[in-house]
């Protein structure tokens, strides 16, 4: 098995304030591993985001779209680091979407371990 890490990033998101713009989708026959999470505000005044993650693989257990977290309050020129010290393990065709109360109010760097 090889490990690889990587980092996603997506600008300026989300593109409509209220729809989640998905920041990462687990490739197949891969297992990820999320090791940070960081959104940075890039408007000039407070936002709120809120991160989700989707689960649709099939297994034994029920798997339901979940929030990490909701309307976290960002202030203006700053950065939160959202996840910090903790793990969440995404298996093929999961996938972590962002939104933010402002179009374009986020810019989101995601850390992330590949398992292949």
């Amino acid at each position: 098995m090889a490990n690889t890490f990587k980092v996603k990033t997506d600008a300026a998101a989300p593109a409509s304030a209220g729809t989640f713009d998905t920041v990462y989708t687990v490739p197949s026959s891969t297992t990820s591993i999320v090791l940070g999470l960081m959104v940075c505000n890039v408007k000039t005044s407070q936002v709120t985001a809120s991160v989700r993650l989707n689960t649709n693989t099939v297994d034994t257990e029920t798997n339901q779209t979940v929030l990490l977290v909701q309307d976290v309050p960002i202030p203006v020129g700053s950065s939160v680091e959202l996840l910090a010290g903790n793990k969440v393990v995404m298996q093929t065709t999961d996938f972590l979407e962002i939104d933010c109360d402002t179009t374009a109010g986020v810019d989101v760097t995601l850390s992330i371990m590949e398992i292949t």
